[in-house]
């Protein structure tokens, strides 16, 4: 399969790594010269340019992975699908609700793959916890709550929300499956005016079910953890650790026996244990996962509608935070 690249900086490199070594990564794009001159020895048999048309105009190209900062995400992979070409697209794949949906009709229109990077949907620890909940190990979720958290690296582009939360948000909606009816959020910009560096969100779903998510840089612990609270078990995706990637505590309240004489809660207690996780590199899966829908396995609009749903997520939460 035939792909090319835009944008070639840090994490552009980890993608090129890997389309390299699954795909024909025919070109490599960026508008700075020493970033394309920075992997040719690496990838001599790729074609380098400053111009995205180059790679658009290419009939023999037939997917196009967008790693460019943010605000240029929907532009590009607009011109993309409109070029016929199947898009890989970093996340998030758009800045407001009306263009991610345009993206997908348009996706949709034309047989088309639109794929978001959404990094975690892919991690095996993460994989287990839709098995576990799908499973009903769990019992009926009730509440899922995210913990994403370091000092540092501050940014002055994106606030905590849009650089961290993003992550946090495709995961929660792709455990639950649903989109928020109520969507929330509270933060401040202590360091530089206009970026909140710290920022508490709150999601409520139309089956009762809620969500929390605890985003900062300002934090002395790097936490990047996940509990899911079911009604029988609870469960915690821990990406910190080393091992013990995901934990199942069966753990739950109970109601007091009929006829009990002070008719008070109980807390049950049980096992706890952790189940085996690949260690296979999320990023390589999530790469793999993408040629698969282009060769034509899985559900394209699924995976694009699921995009969707964070951007849409992350407009409402961002209204919220602003105070719109």
């Amino acid at each position: 399969m035939k792909v090319g690249q835009v944008g070639l900086g840090p994490w552009g490199k980890n993608l090129a790594r890997n389309f390299d070594e699954l795909a024909d990564l025919i070109w490599l794009c960026d508008k700075r010269a020493d970033r394309r001159e920075e992997l040719r020895p690496r990838l001599p048999n790729a074609r380098l340019t400053e111009s995205f048309d180059d790679l658009l105009a290419d009939a023999g190209l037939e997917a196009v992975v967008i790693a460019t900062d943010v605000p240029t995400h929907y532009a590009l992979a607009k011109q993309a699908l409109e070029a016929g070409k199947h898009v890989f697209v970093e996340k998030p794949p758009a800045m407001r609700g009306a263009e991610i949906d345009e993206l997908v009709t348009l996706a949709d229109e034309r047989d088309l793959a639109l794929m978001p990077g959404h990094l975690l949907l892919y991690h095996p620890g993460v994989q287990k916890l839709k098995e576990l909940i799908e499973e009903g190990e769990l019992g009926d979720v009730l509440c899922i709550y995210g913990n994403r958290q370091n000092l540092g690296v501050v940014r002055s582009h994106e606030n905590a929300l849009w650089s961290l939360g993003v992550h946090d948000l495709s995961v929660i909606l792709y455990l639950l499956d649903e989109e928020p009816e109520e969507a929330v959020a509270l933060g401040r910009a202590f360091l530089q005016k206009g970026v909140e560096d710290v920022v508490f969100c709150y999601l409520r779903f139309p089956s009762g079910k809620i969500a929390h998510m605890h985003l900062s840089w300002l934090d002395p612990h790097k936490m990047r953890k996940m509990t899911v609270v079911g009604r029988e078990k609870m469960a915690v995706f821990d990406d910190m650790e080393l091992d013990r990637k995901v934990t199942v505590y069966d753990k739950s309240p109970e109601e007091p026996e009929v006829g009990s004489t002070y008719g008070e809660w109980r807390t049950r207690t049980g096992d706890i244990f952790s189940p085996k996780i690949p260690n296979d590199e999320p990023l390589r899966l999530e790469c793999a996962a993408f040629l698969r829908l282009v060769a034509g396995e899985g559900d394209r609009r699924k995976v694009a509608e699921d995009g969707a749903r964070v951007v849409r997520a992350l407009e409402m939460l961002t209204a919220s935070l602003d105070g719109d």
